[in-house]
């Protein structure tokens, strides 16, 4: 089983603008009050974005890089509201975008798009509705969101292959930003909150994994935890990650949150990606971070035995976004995050160096 995975795909407020339907611009930041304005700086350091883009114009040369490895499923983490009404959350930050531009998602043939995450829910209860609503209605399993608690639990079930399923969890953490009020409850929409990472929590995973997993059945769990920037990772994401392939025999742990890639630990054979960075996101021309390289993001791609469901393979491809567009990343791009990423991955006993056969593409070893 080959799967493409990546971290956070923010198609909501500039991105949204470039496309054919946009929502209305009004934003509620403290500093910047259109959507347009996110527009404007990416073009301040790339150069005029020809408007309306076609929808496949956000993943650029990711598109034909993913297709030629052909992996069976595709899983993203669509870190925006997807409404053009509901009423911003009072969070300073609020990403949406229209439901008519949801084939920017379907360009790439997305197979699950992960909702347990700090976003989701920007426009409120009814932008989440609706979110679901659109995402769903558009063709595409959620996970991590529902009407209800007892929904925003349910993984995706997915088809890889004739009487083989993926189950795709979602949860997410407070941590990373997600107010507690979004939890889902028994008569309230929301998403699926760890608010501790404690042994309880591990507890509930294992319960909810147990209810649906059938023999044969490959686990992956999608978790939005932690900062955006840094790399540092809290003792209790190792500890969960953990426990969640030892006790709850997942053999997939999807991380996301950070603005940036984070280590990749494979713990009893099993791969844990802490932090799978931005994919696709509107930050082109704003400052503060440099150091970290946001403007770098990677595809992942995971290969799991068919029986043992350990990993056989993963490969990392690199790219920078200009214009929000995906581009190859350049020799020295790939190469700094290889070493970056090698850096972070020995405490772990992994490693990452550049393909010998593909041009500008990470391996992970161990």
């Amino acid at each position: 089983m080959r799967l493409f995975l990546c971290g956070d795909v923010m198609t909501g407020r500039g991105v949204d603008q470039i496309m054919p339907h946009p929502c209305e611009p009004t934003l509620y930041e403290p500093h910047i009050r259109s959507a347009l304005d996110y527009v404007k700086l990416a073009e301040s350091r790339s150069g005029e974005i020809a408007r309306p883009v076609p929808f496949d114009y956000i993943w650029g040369d990711a598109l034909d890089e993913i297709d030629r490895r052909e992996p069976g499923l595709r899983i993203i983490n669509l870190e925006t509201s997807v409404t053009a009404d509901g009423k911003p959350e009072p969070k300073g930050i609020n990403y949406r975008m229209h439901p008519a531009n949801l084939g920017c998602i379907a360009a790439a043939d997305i197979d699950c798009c992960v909702l347990a995450n700090n976003h989701a829910a920007d426009w409120g209860p009814a932008g989440l509705r609706d979110t679901l609503r659109a995402v769903q209605h558009a063709g595409f399993a959620t996970a991590g969101a529902g009407l209800d608690a007892d929904a925003a639990g349910s993984p995706a079930v997915l088809e890889a292959a004739p009487g083989r399923r993926l189950l795709v969890f979602a949860f997410a953490c407070p941590s990373s930003g997600v107010p507690e009020h979004w939890a889902a409850e028994e008569r309230r929409c929301g998403v699926n909150l760890l608010a501790s990472l404690d042994e309880n929590a591990l507890a509930s995973a294992i319960h909810s994994i147990d209810r649906w997993r059938r023999p044969g059945d490959v686990v992956l769990v999608s978790v939005h935890w932690g900062s955006n920037w840094g790399y540092e990772l809290p003792a209790a994401h190792i500890h969960l990650a953990r426990g969640l392939i030892d006790s709850a025999r997942v053999d997939v742990v999807h991380g996301h949150s950070s603005h940036h890639p984070l280590a990749i630990e494979v713990h009893a054979g099993k791969p844990i990606l802490y932090g799978c960075g931005d994919f696709i996101n509107d930050y082109e021309g704003v400052g503060g971070h440099e150091a970290f390289r946001p403007d770098l993001s990677l595809a992942y791609f995971v290969d799991l035995d068919d029986t043992s469901h350990r990993l056989l393979s993963m490969e990392m491809l690199p790219f920078h976004m200009q214009k929000f567009r995906l581009a190859r990343a350049s020799d020295e791009e790939a190469a700094w995050l290889g070493q970056t990423l090698d850096r972070e991955c020995r405490r772990f006993g992994a490693r990452v160096h550049l393909s010998e056969s593909e041009q500008n593409t990470l391996v992970l070893a161990t």
